[in-house]
Protein backbone atom coordinates (compact mmCIF):
# COMPACT_ATOMS: atom_id res chain seq x y z
CA UNK A 1 0.00 0.00 0.00
CA UNK A 2 1.48 3.41 -0.96
CA UNK A 3 2.63 5.45 2.01
CA UNK A 4 0.39 8.45 1.24
CA UNK A 5 -2.74 6.24 1.08
CA UNK A 6 -1.78 4.59 4.40
CA UNK A 7 -1.32 8.03 5.99
CA UNK A 8 -4.72 9.22 4.75
CA UNK A 9 -6.44 6.14 6.11
CA UNK A 10 -4.76 6.64 9.50
CA UNK A 11 -5.89 10.27 9.57
CA UNK A 12 -9.42 9.29 8.56
CA UNK A 13 -9.66 6.57 11.21
CA UNK A 14 -8.19 8.79 13.94
CA UNK A 15 -10.51 11.68 13.04
CA UNK A 16 -13.49 9.33 13.08
CA UNK A 17 -12.50 7.99 16.49
CA UNK A 18 -11.85 11.40 18.04
CA UNK A 19 -14.78 13.32 16.53
CA UNK A 20 -17.48 10.63 16.55
CA UNK A 21 -16.62 8.60 19.64
CA UNK A 22 -14.19 10.21 22.08
CA UNK A 23 -15.39 13.83 21.87
CA UNK A 24 -19.17 13.11 22.08
CA UNK A 25 -18.56 10.52 24.81
CA UNK A 26 -16.49 13.00 26.81
CA UNK A 27 -19.14 15.71 26.53
CA UNK A 28 -21.88 13.22 27.44
CA UNK A 29 -19.96 12.10 30.51
CA UNK A 30 -19.27 15.66 31.67
CA UNK A 31 -22.88 16.62 31.04
CA UNK A 32 -24.31 13.70 33.00
CA UNK A 33 -22.00 14.34 35.95
CA UNK A 34 -21.95 18.14 36.11
CA UNK A 35 -25.34 18.96 34.52
CA UNK A 36 -27.57 15.86 34.89
CA UNK A 37 -30.88 17.68 34.50
CA UNK A 38 -29.85 19.59 31.37
CA UNK A 39 -28.31 16.47 29.84
CA UNK A 40 -31.64 14.67 30.19
CA UNK A 41 -33.53 17.44 28.38
CA UNK A 42 -34.41 19.74 31.30
CA UNK A 43 -37.47 17.63 31.99
CA UNK A 44 -40.15 18.57 34.52
CA UNK A 45 -41.54 15.61 36.49
CA UNK A 46 -44.84 15.17 38.29
CA UNK A 47 -45.29 13.85 41.81
CA UNK A 48 -44.94 10.27 40.55
CA UNK A 49 -41.71 11.04 38.73
CA UNK A 50 -43.23 10.94 35.25
CA UNK A 51 -42.12 13.61 32.75
CA UNK A 52 -44.84 16.15 31.91
CA UNK A 53 -42.78 18.48 29.75
CA UNK A 54 -39.47 20.21 29.23
CA UNK A 55 -38.37 23.67 30.29
CA UNK A 56 -36.92 24.07 26.80
CA UNK A 57 -39.93 23.14 24.62
CA UNK A 58 -43.27 24.93 24.50
CA UNK A 59 -46.54 23.08 24.69
CA UNK A 60 -50.04 24.40 24.03
CA UNK A 61 -52.32 25.75 26.77
CA UNK A 62 -55.81 26.87 25.79
CA UNK A 63 -57.74 26.96 29.10
CA UNK A 64 -58.49 30.45 30.39
CA UNK A 65 -56.90 29.76 33.78
CA UNK A 66 -53.48 29.24 32.22
CA UNK A 67 -51.04 31.55 30.50
CA UNK A 68 -50.73 30.77 26.82
CA UNK A 69 -47.42 30.44 24.94
CA UNK A 70 -46.41 32.16 21.74
CA UNK A 71 -48.18 30.97 18.59
CA UNK A 72 -46.44 28.08 16.87
CA UNK A 73 -46.16 27.47 13.13
CA UNK A 74 -45.11 23.91 14.02
CA UNK A 75 -48.18 23.28 16.23
CA UNK A 76 -45.75 22.78 19.14
CA UNK A 77 -44.43 19.60 17.52
CA UNK A 78 -40.80 19.20 18.59
CA UNK A 79 -40.07 16.96 15.59
CA UNK A 80 -41.29 19.63 13.17
CA UNK A 81 -39.60 22.71 14.58
CA UNK A 82 -39.67 25.67 12.23
CA UNK A 83 -41.36 28.88 11.16
CA UNK A 84 -44.09 29.46 8.60
CA UNK A 85 -41.78 31.65 6.47
CA UNK A 86 -44.80 33.69 5.40
CA UNK A 87 -43.95 37.16 4.12
CA UNK A 88 -45.39 40.34 5.60
CA UNK A 89 -47.81 40.71 2.66
CA UNK A 90 -49.07 37.13 2.87
CA UNK A 91 -52.80 37.12 3.71
CA UNK A 92 -52.34 33.90 5.68
CA UNK A 93 -49.96 35.67 8.09
CA UNK A 94 -52.29 38.63 8.45
CA UNK A 95 -55.18 36.26 9.10
CA UNK A 96 -53.26 34.27 11.73
CA UNK A 97 -52.31 37.43 13.61
CA UNK A 98 -55.85 38.80 13.33
CA UNK A 99 -57.24 35.55 14.70
CA UNK A 100 -55.00 35.92 17.73
CA UNK A 101 -56.10 39.51 18.25
CA UNK A 102 -59.87 39.13 17.81
CA UNK A 103 -60.74 37.72 21.25
CA UNK A 104 -58.14 39.75 23.19
CA UNK A 105 -57.97 43.21 21.56
CA UNK A 106 -59.14 46.11 23.75
CA UNK A 107 -60.05 49.73 23.20
CA UNK A 108 -57.35 52.20 24.19
CA UNK A 109 -59.40 55.30 25.06
CA UNK A 110 -62.87 56.79 25.26
CA UNK A 111 -65.92 55.42 27.02
CA UNK A 112 -64.90 51.84 26.18
CA UNK A 113 -61.27 52.17 27.30
CA UNK A 114 -59.76 48.79 28.24
CA UNK A 115 -62.93 46.94 27.20
CA UNK A 116 -62.71 44.00 24.80
CA UNK A 117 -63.74 44.68 21.20
CA UNK A 118 -65.12 41.14 20.79
CA UNK A 119 -68.76 41.99 21.66
CA UNK A 120 -68.73 44.86 19.15
CA UNK A 121 -67.35 42.54 16.46
CA UNK A 122 -70.27 40.18 17.07
CA UNK A 123 -72.82 43.02 16.95
CA UNK A 124 -71.33 44.35 13.70
CA UNK A 125 -71.25 40.83 12.25
CA UNK A 126 -74.95 40.24 12.94
CA UNK A 127 -75.80 43.40 10.99
CA UNK A 128 -74.20 41.67 7.97
CA UNK A 129 -72.89 44.79 6.24
CA UNK A 130 -69.27 45.45 5.24
CA UNK A 131 -68.40 48.90 3.93
CA UNK A 132 -72.10 49.63 3.44
CA UNK A 133 -72.64 46.48 1.38
CA UNK A 134 -74.59 43.41 2.56
CA UNK A 135 -72.95 40.01 2.88
CA UNK A 136 -69.94 39.88 5.23
CA UNK A 137 -69.31 36.15 4.79
CA UNK A 138 -69.64 36.34 1.02
CA UNK A 139 -67.20 39.27 0.91
CA UNK A 140 -64.77 37.41 3.17
CA UNK A 141 -64.75 34.29 0.98
CA UNK A 142 -64.52 36.11 -2.36
CA UNK A 143 -61.83 38.53 -1.22
CA UNK A 144 -59.75 35.93 0.61
CA UNK A 145 -60.23 32.56 -1.16
CA UNK A 146 -57.05 31.17 0.47
CA UNK A 147 -58.59 31.71 3.91
CA UNK A 148 -61.80 30.00 2.83
CA UNK A 149 -59.78 27.05 1.54
CA UNK A 150 -57.87 26.89 4.83
CA UNK A 151 -61.17 26.75 6.69
CA UNK A 152 -62.25 23.73 4.66
CA UNK A 153 -59.00 21.82 5.16
CA UNK A 154 -58.61 22.69 8.85
CA UNK A 155 -61.15 20.08 10.00
CA UNK A 156 -62.79 17.02 8.49
CA UNK A 157 -66.09 18.33 9.84
CA UNK A 158 -65.72 21.36 7.56
CA UNK A 159 -64.72 19.37 4.50
CA UNK A 160 -67.61 16.96 5.09
CA UNK A 161 -69.99 19.92 5.19
CA UNK A 162 -68.74 21.07 1.79
CA UNK A 163 -69.14 17.53 0.41
CA UNK A 164 -72.72 17.47 1.65
CA UNK A 165 -73.33 20.87 0.07
CA UNK A 166 -71.81 19.69 -3.22
CA UNK A 167 -74.21 16.76 -3.37
CA UNK A 168 -77.19 19.08 -2.96
CA UNK A 169 -76.05 21.82 -5.36
CA UNK A 170 -75.12 20.16 -8.68
CA UNK A 171 -75.88 23.33 -10.67
CA UNK A 172 -73.46 25.43 -8.61
CA UNK A 173 -70.78 22.75 -8.89
CA UNK A 174 -71.29 22.47 -12.66
CA UNK A 175 -70.99 26.24 -12.98
CA UNK A 176 -67.73 26.20 -11.02
CA UNK A 177 -66.32 23.42 -13.21
CA UNK A 178 -67.26 25.34 -16.36
CA UNK A 179 -65.33 28.33 -15.00
CA UNK A 180 -62.41 26.09 -14.00
CA UNK A 181 -62.14 23.48 -16.78
CA UNK A 182 -58.69 22.40 -15.60
CA UNK A 183 -60.29 20.93 -12.44
CA UNK A 184 -63.08 18.60 -13.60
CA UNK A 185 -63.13 16.78 -10.23
CA UNK A 186 -62.99 19.53 -7.60
CA UNK A 187 -61.94 18.74 -4.05
CA UNK A 188 -63.88 20.20 -1.11
CA UNK A 189 -61.38 23.04 -0.70
CA UNK A 190 -61.77 23.94 -4.38
CA UNK A 191 -65.45 24.64 -3.71
CA UNK A 192 -64.82 26.77 -0.62
CA UNK A 193 -65.85 30.06 -2.22
CA UNK A 194 -69.14 28.89 -3.81
CA UNK A 195 -69.98 27.09 -0.57
CA UNK A 196 -69.59 30.29 1.47
CA UNK A 197 -71.37 32.39 -1.15
CA UNK A 198 -74.39 30.11 -0.85
CA UNK A 199 -74.09 29.92 2.95
CA UNK A 200 -73.88 33.71 3.28
CA UNK A 201 -77.03 34.16 1.22
CA UNK A 202 -78.92 31.34 2.93
CA UNK A 203 -77.87 32.23 6.50
CA UNK A 204 -77.13 35.99 6.52
CA UNK A 205 -75.32 37.30 9.57
CA UNK A 206 -74.03 33.86 10.59
CA UNK A 207 -70.95 31.68 10.15
CA UNK A 208 -70.65 27.86 10.33
CA UNK A 209 -69.17 26.95 13.72
CA UNK A 210 -68.68 23.52 15.29
CA UNK A 211 -70.87 22.78 18.31
CA UNK A 212 -70.65 19.74 20.56
CA UNK A 213 -73.79 17.84 21.55
CA UNK A 214 -74.42 14.96 23.92
CA UNK A 215 -76.10 11.87 22.56
CA UNK A 216 -78.67 9.98 24.65
CA UNK A 217 -76.02 7.37 25.45
CA UNK A 218 -73.65 9.99 26.84
CA UNK A 219 -71.36 10.17 23.83
CA UNK A 220 -70.61 13.55 22.33
CA UNK A 221 -70.67 14.55 18.68
CA UNK A 222 -69.89 17.74 16.80
CA UNK A 223 -71.89 19.42 14.09
CA UNK A 224 -71.65 22.68 12.16
CA UNK A 225 -74.33 25.21 12.97
CA UNK A 226 -74.87 28.84 11.92
CA UNK A 227 -73.47 31.03 14.71
CA UNK A 228 -73.70 34.77 15.37
CA UNK A 229 -71.33 35.04 18.33
CA UNK A 230 -68.33 33.40 19.95
CA UNK A 231 -64.55 33.30 19.71
CA UNK A 232 -64.69 31.93 16.15
CA UNK A 233 -66.62 34.98 14.95
CA UNK A 234 -64.30 37.36 16.80
CA UNK A 235 -61.19 35.67 15.41
CA UNK A 236 -62.28 35.22 11.80
CA UNK A 237 -63.76 38.67 11.25
CA UNK A 238 -61.60 40.91 13.43
CA UNK A 239 -59.58 42.11 10.44
CA UNK A 240 -62.70 43.03 8.44
CA UNK A 241 -64.21 44.76 11.48
CA UNK A 242 -61.00 46.77 11.86
CA UNK A 243 -61.15 47.82 8.20
CA UNK A 244 -64.77 48.86 8.69
CA UNK A 245 -63.89 50.90 11.83
CA UNK A 246 -60.67 52.78 10.98
CA UNK A 247 -61.47 55.43 13.58
CA UNK A 248 -61.14 53.02 16.51
CA UNK A 249 -57.88 53.15 18.49
CA UNK A 250 -56.91 49.88 20.13
CA UNK A 251 -54.36 49.04 22.79
CA UNK A 252 -51.01 47.80 21.57
CA UNK A 253 -50.27 44.18 22.42
CA UNK A 254 -46.87 42.58 23.06
CA UNK A 255 -45.41 41.28 19.81
CA UNK A 256 -44.78 37.80 21.20
CA UNK A 257 -48.48 37.48 22.01
CA UNK A 258 -49.35 37.20 18.31
CA UNK A 259 -46.09 36.44 16.49
CA UNK A 260 -44.57 32.96 16.40
CA UNK A 261 -40.92 32.33 17.18
CA UNK A 262 -38.45 31.04 14.60
CA UNK A 263 -38.52 27.55 16.08
CA UNK A 264 -42.22 27.44 16.95
CA UNK A 265 -41.15 25.92 20.29
CA UNK A 266 -40.08 28.93 22.35
CA UNK A 267 -40.95 28.00 25.97
CA UNK A 268 -40.92 31.60 27.21
CA UNK A 269 -43.10 34.68 26.89
CA UNK A 270 -42.12 38.17 27.93
CA UNK A 271 -43.21 39.51 31.30
CA UNK A 272 -45.17 42.16 29.38
CA UNK A 273 -47.04 39.39 27.53
CA UNK A 274 -47.91 37.61 30.79
CA UNK A 275 -49.18 40.83 32.35
CA UNK A 276 -51.43 41.37 29.32
CA UNK A 277 -52.97 37.93 29.95
CA UNK A 278 -53.15 38.44 33.71
CA UNK A 279 -56.73 39.72 33.94
CA UNK A 280 -58.11 36.66 32.13
CA UNK A 281 -56.07 34.19 34.17
CA UNK A 282 -56.79 35.85 37.51
CA UNK A 283 -60.53 36.13 36.82
CA UNK A 284 -60.76 32.42 36.06
CA UNK A 285 -58.87 31.34 39.18
CA UNK A 286 -60.86 33.77 41.33
CA UNK A 287 -64.10 32.27 40.03
CA UNK A 288 -62.89 28.71 40.59
CA UNK A 289 -61.63 29.36 44.13
CA UNK A 290 -64.49 31.77 44.96
CA UNK A 291 -62.11 34.45 46.15
CA UNK A 292 -61.80 38.18 45.56
CA UNK A 293 -60.50 38.76 42.03
CA UNK A 294 -58.26 41.69 42.96
CA UNK A 295 -56.56 39.64 45.67
CA UNK A 296 -55.99 36.69 43.34
CA UNK A 297 -54.69 39.06 40.68
CA UNK A 298 -52.16 40.53 43.11
CA UNK A 299 -50.96 37.06 44.11
CA UNK A 300 -50.46 35.92 40.51
CA UNK A 301 -48.71 39.17 39.57
CA UNK A 302 -46.30 38.65 42.47
CA UNK A 303 -45.63 35.12 41.21
CA UNK A 304 -44.89 36.45 37.73
CA UNK A 305 -42.47 39.10 38.90
CA UNK A 306 -40.76 36.61 41.20
CA UNK A 307 -40.26 34.07 38.39
CA UNK A 308 -39.31 36.58 35.67
CA UNK A 309 -35.71 36.19 34.50
CA UNK A 310 -33.72 37.97 31.81
CA UNK A 311 -31.13 36.03 29.76
CA UNK A 312 -27.52 35.87 30.97
CA UNK A 313 -28.45 36.89 34.48
CA UNK A 314 -30.10 40.09 33.33
CA UNK A 315 -27.24 41.22 31.08
CA UNK A 316 -29.23 40.83 27.85
CA UNK A 317 -32.81 40.96 26.68
CA UNK A 318 -36.04 41.50 28.59
CA UNK A 319 -37.53 39.58 31.49
CA UNK A 320 -39.08 36.27 30.45
CA UNK A 321 -41.54 33.82 31.97
CA UNK A 322 -41.38 30.07 31.40
CA UNK A 323 -44.99 29.22 30.48
CA UNK A 324 -44.97 25.61 31.65
CA UNK A 325 -43.38 26.46 35.00
CA UNK A 326 -45.77 29.32 35.81
CA UNK A 327 -48.82 27.25 34.84
CA UNK A 328 -47.68 24.38 37.04
CA UNK A 329 -47.12 26.84 39.88
CA UNK A 330 -50.65 28.19 39.43
CA UNK A 331 -52.12 24.70 39.50
CA UNK A 332 -50.10 23.81 42.58
CA UNK A 333 -51.31 26.91 44.41
CA UNK A 334 -54.95 27.05 43.42
CA UNK A 335 -55.73 23.44 42.51
CA UNK A 336 -53.40 21.33 44.65
CA UNK A 337 -53.43 17.54 44.46
CA UNK A 338 -54.43 16.13 47.81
Amino acid sequence: MPSHLRANLWIFGLSLLLCCVVYPGLLLGIGRVAFPNQAEGSLILDREGKPIGSRLIAQPFTADEFFQPRPSAASYNASASGASNWGANNPLLRDRVARQLGPIARYQSGEKAHQLVGPDIEKWFREDRFQQKPGIVVEWAQTHPALARNWVTSDTLNSDAVLTWRAGHPADVARWISENPDTPEPKPEDLAVPYFVDFGKTHPGTFPVANEHKRPGGESEKSLEPATAGAEIQSTFFDMWLQDHPQEVLESVPADLVMASGSGLDPHITLKNSLYQLDRVAAKWAAETRRDSSQVRGEIESMLREKARAPLGGLAGVELINVLEINLALQERYRPVR
